[in-house]
């Protein structure tokens, strides 16, 4: 049994509620990507954007690196370049952040494969303009971390709100209250829920 199929049948049998939005929505299918630095630019880009706009910029700043997003080739950019392809003066600075502590091995993909949870945590939010939102959506969808409570989504507080029939957004102590039988697969949990609204954050 595949360790998803693990995580379905252990949320089913510890959560009624869950049990219902894993019928009505089948098979997890959350994969791991592995391009782990280009992923950390595109939630840097991706910030106080709309999906559109986003992808945008996304796809202009690709271009412009000739199709591989990559440390180096970032640092070679003058600020007129990325300037160009629609970036903030805020966001060129936290790119360059970015590239500088990934060039000198301060970050590295392996590096934060092998630590913890939270060492990943305070590893990626040394970075201007990752804070700890991002650092748990890069555990779930890059290093497939299956044990993360992302407290602080709206949209996954939504999705909580409406399948647990809540008279009000749920607070972080609330969810880790609902969330405890979920363990240690409350990615999975999170992922199913935010399934159930169609919310997910990337």
């Amino acid at each position: 049994m595949s360790e998803l199929a693990a995580a379905q049948r252990h949320l089913r049998r510890a959560d009624p509620v869950l049990a219902q939005i894993i019928d009505r929505c089948g098979s997890c299918t959350l994969q791991p990507d592995r391009r782990y630095f280009a992923s950390l630019v595109e939630a840097i880009l991706s910030q106080q954007l709309s999906v559109k706009a986003a992808a945008t910029i996304h796809a202009r700043f690709k271009d412009l690196l000739g199709g591989q997003v990559e440390s180096a080739g970032i640092l070679q950019l003058t600020d007129a370049q990325i300037r160009a392809a629609g970036i903030s003066r805020q966001k060129m600075g936290y790119l360059r952040d970015l590239s500088t502590k990934w060039q000198d091995g301060l970050l590295h993909g392996r590096r934060l494969a092998r630590l913890t949870d939270d060492e990943v945590i305070a590893a990626l939010t040394q970075v201007k303009g990752i804070g700890r939102w991002t650092a748990e959506m890069f555990l779930i969808f890059s290093l497939g971390r299956l044990d993360v409570l992302p407290v602080d989504d709206l949209g996954f507080r939504n999705a909580v709100k409406k399948a647990y029939r809540l008279r009000k957004l749920p607070e972080a102590k609330r969810l880790q209250q609902i969330a405890e039988n979920w363990r240690p697969y409350r990615s999975v949990a999170t992922w199913y829920l935010w399934q159930s609204l169609d919310n997910k954050p990337r």
